[in-house]
């Protein structure tokens, strides 16, 4: 992922200069930053897992913009919640209950740990990330500030989604 400006930008002009790019870029205090090159695998998991998460009563999609901070607004390569979003985007934190970071090749760790400290500081209840080609998953521990790996994820309603049955689909769709 490249910073794309050397100056801070407000939100506003971040939306002016980025909202048309064929790229996806995210607005991370004052910066443009160019997410990382999805790969067939990536996209196919971010498919599995908001079906997964539809099932089990959410309303999600991919690579949502979300503006809950006017200093950190993330495109999370999966969100959900319970709730129909009215705008459109995202603007409280009730309306995003979950986030998925799905893992690609050129993604730095230490930007993705950084993006799960700032989901949690916004007010995103469920952080979790996931890895295509591994096929290896973690959740957020806030209290830890770290990722544990996990092979469920238990939902903010109480229901689970079994890795398992996510990887066996994913390597079925491949």
């Amino acid at each position: 992922m490249a910073t794309t400006s050397a100056l801070p930008l407000t939100l506003a002009e971040f939306e002016r200069r980025y909202a048309s790019s064929d790229r996806p870029y995210e607005y991370w205090y004052g910066e443009a930053i160019e997410k990382g090159t999805s790969t067939w695998s990536h996209s196919l998991l971010q498919v599995i897992l908001l079906e997964h998460l539809r099932v089990a009563g959410y309303k999600g999609g991919p690579e949502l913009d979300l503006r809950l901070d006017p200093h950190f607004a993330p495109r999370p390569d999966v969100a959900a919640g319970r709730r129909s979003v009215p705008t459109p985007y995202p603007t409280k934190p009730e309306e995003v209950e979950i986030v998925v970071e799905v893992l690609s090749p050129d993604d730095a760790m230490s930007r993705v740990l950084a993006k799960c400290e700032e989901y949690v500081r916004i007010g995103i209840e469920q952080v979790y990330v996931a890895d295509p080609e591994s096929q290896t998953a973690w959740q957020w521990d806030r209290e830890r500030k770290q990722l544990n790996r996990v092979e469920t994820w238990t939902l903010t309603n109480g229901k689970t989604i079994m890795l398992a049955d996510v990887w066996r689909e994913l390597q079925k769709r491949r």
